[in-house]
């Protein structure tokens, strides 16, 4: 893989600090996208009532969610109200 970044820097531990940060990046906004994917995925298996779907979805989503704040991607407060609320809006149509 080679990352193509405009770099300013002369020092070498700054030009890699630059082309790690950008390797980082694009595993995190590819991490985002994937459980964003997943949350779509939940919502349209809830509104079509497919119960199992959802639920199982919702496992799925759990275990990225933990993951992703367990990286540091997203904050671990922010997965954990992202999962009480799908967990919630479950629920309620359950």
């Amino acid at each position: 893989m080679t990352w193509e970044v405009k770099q300013l820097a002369n020092i070498k531990s700054a030009k890699k600090r630059i082309l790690v940060t950008a390797r980082k990046t694009a595993i995190n906004k590819s991490r985002k996208s994937e459980i964003k994917t997943y949350i779509k995925k939940f919502e349209v298996a809830l509104n079509n009532g497919e119960m199992e779907k959802a639920k199982a979805y919702l496992k799925d989503i759990e275990s990225r969610l933990d993951r992703a704040a367990a990286k540091n991607t997203i904050h671990k407060n922010a997965a954990a109200r992202k999962i009480s609320r799908l967990q919630a809006r479950l629920n309620k149509i359950a």
